[in-house]
């Protein structure tokens, strides 16, 4: 089973590819204040490197948190997306050995469905001034 791994909670966004619990490929890029302008490229590219394509991927494991509210945001939105038009299972997870446990949990057919960012801590958001 093809899955694709998407950790976007920091500066530094992580990508990997991986056939059941095997590392296929992992890339790592300076993502910052540019992942949702890089992110697309990055899978495109991921893929390319084991020759594979989009409609290859079966699976997908996203970092729910904690971590940045935008980075998280862009990185479960474009990992929702991606689960819901490929119409496979999605598992969300966090902690030290995150990859491990989402593989895991696809390998057994769990699928959330709709993964939800976890910050950490409320969100800051502004409020308006009027």
């Amino acid at each position: 089973m093809l899955l694709l791994t998407i950790r976007t909670d920091k500066p530094e966004a992580e990508l990997g590819l991986f056939d059941s619990d095997t590392k296929l490929a992992y890339f790592t890029w300076p993502a910052h204040r540019r992942l949702a302008e890089t992110i697309h490229k990055k899978i495109q590219e991921l893929l390319e490197s084991q020759g594979r394509e989009l409609i290859d991927v079966q699976g997908l494991v996203a970092f729910q948190g904690p971590g940045s509210f935008t980075g998280l945001r862009i990185g479960l939105s474009v990992a929702n997306a991606l689960a819901y038009g490929l119409h496979i299972p999605i598992a969300a997870s966090s902690g030290r050995n995150w990859i491990k446990g989402g593989v895991s949990r696809i390998n057994k057919h769990n699928d959330d469905q709709l993964v939800l960012p976890k910050y950490g801590a409320p969100p800051h958001i502004t409020k308006p001034k009027r």
